[in-house]
């Protein structure tokens, strides 16, 4: 059963990985499942995210994504630290980690 996202609707289709609209190049099912929430929620904090696509992000873009994605994973998961999320979207970034 494939997933795909639209407009933060996730709809079924033919297989069993999802990716999101913003970002497609990650696995978000891994991402959420790494941080300890469901992925339906990492879709929702990641919404208003603006990813770099194809590069690095500057770091005044880093910290304006993660200003609105940590706070809404914490509030799902307050064991979510910056580091963790930092590693895990590292683990995942199609380019490789930044740090």
């Amino acid at each position: 059963m494939k997933i795909m996202l639209l407009a933060g609707v996730v709809l079924c289709g033919l297989t069993s990985f999802a990716l999101a609209d913003r970002d497609p190049n990650r696995p978000t099912d891994k991402i959420a499942a790494d941080l300890g929430i469901e992925e339906q929620v990492f879709l929702t904090c990641f919404d208003p995210v603006r990813p770099e696509p194809g590069k690095y992000p500057s770091r005044a873009q880093q910290q304006a994504n993660k200003a609105l994605l940590l706070p809404c994973l914490q509030k799902a998961n307050p064991r979510i630290t910056n580091e963790l999320l930092d590693q895990t979207m590292d683990r995942y970034r199609p380019e490789g980690a930044f740090r």
